[in-house]
């Protein structure tokens, strides 16, 4: 016997509150906690060593966002591998928003290209929340070496092809990819000398051991200012306030040269939209905060912010970029 219409219609509302209630149920923790979000520390990981430029930057995001947020952010360094060990703990941890990544283009968007394989994909794995700043790199070379722009770095490079050393602070580095990317774009022959750190290498670089760098402006500038090193360019859009006779790569004959670092907050992929954007603002306004712009800016960094779309766009160009570099100049991990 058929039920009749009246009874298939309690039925179905019946089965439609029953299924709506049971899906309350079910988000309503996730909910909850997304809406209450920060109730417990959060666990800032970097993966560099303590003391880096990296690292400093990373402890003055986590400083200001504890104050925000109300809650202790926690740094835990975690290096290794070129920064893969640490950006692998957080593309696994748990997409709750307590667990982030301060990470630099390296582990980013260099070393995905330079290893045969890795226990993460940056692009799958990661929530972009926000860019922090770029920092331009200067070319530095030593001052026995008779250069004063780059238009005679490039006539010295052709008039000794393979002979000028230029270093890095390790292989697959922005200091590397930096130097590729001139040679690809000049046509000159250079030859590049891995170091274990921005030290060491300029260590050399001041001795006269190798020739020229690209280097982070936070290491190079202090060697600048006192007569060790000469610059002959920055990778920025603007000329340093610091170095105001110092042209960007843009005013010399290498106006496609595009280099440098940069520095960002990720989230596992799968957190929360609504704790991704809380973090998002709180980021944001630690950015306008005095102390941390001066300290940044007098690093050579340039402030960004902005939104998680936002740096979704530039991470992927950054990735795209930079594999196509890798690619074409046969860099592999060491």
């Amino acid at each position: 016997m058929k039920p009749s219409a009246q009874t298939a219609r309690r039925v179905a509302m019946r089965l439609a509150f029953a299924l709506s209630a049971a899906g309350a149920l079910f988000a309503s923790p996730v909910s909850a906690q997304a809406e209450s979000y920060p109730l417990k520390p959060i666990r800032l990981v970097i993966p560099y060593a303590p003391g880096g430029s990296t690292d400093a930057t990373g402890r003055l995001i986590a400083k200001s966002l504890s104050e925000r947020l109300k809650q202790p952010v926690v740094v835990e360094n975690r290096a290794g591998a070129g920064g893969s060990l640490g950006n692998e703990a957080v593309a696994k941890a748990q997409p709750d928003g307590y667990t982030l990544l301060f990470s630099a283009a390296g582990p980013l968007a260099v070393t995905p290209h330079t290893y045969a394989k890795l226990n993460y994909e940056p692009i799958k794995d990661f929530q972009p929340v926000m860019l922090v700043a770029t920092q331009p790199l200067l070319l530095v070379v030593n001052p026995a070496l008779k250069v004063d722009s780059v238009a005679d770095l490039i006539s010295e490079a052709n008039a000794r092809p393979g002979k000028l050393n230029y270093g890095s602070f390790g292989n697959g580095s922005a200091a590397h990819l930096a130097g590729e990317l001139f040679k690809s774009l000049t046509k000159v022959s250079m030859v590049h000398v891995p170091y274990k750190g921005s030290g060491p290498a300029l260590i050399d670089l001041v001795g006269g051991q190798i020739d020229l760098m690209f280097d982070v402006f936070s290491t190079a500038a202090p060697l600048v200012k006192a007569g060790k090193l000469k610059p002959i360019a920055i990778t920025a859009d603007n000329r340093s306030s610091q170095f105001p006779d110092v042209p960007t790569m843009k005013e010399t004959d290498v106006k496609d040269f595009d280099a440098g670092t940069w520095f960002g907050v990720l989230a596992p992929a799968g957190t929360p939209q609504t704790i991704v954007e809380q973090l998002s603002k709180a980021l944001n306004a630690s950015l306008q905060e005095k102390e941390l712009r001066e300290t940044l800016e007098s690093q050579g960094a340039v402030v960004r912010g902005g939104s998680p779309e936002d740096f979704g766009r530039f991470f992927v160009a950054e990735y795209d970029k930079w594999g196509k570099v890798v690619k074409a100049a046969g860099i592999t991990a060491q």
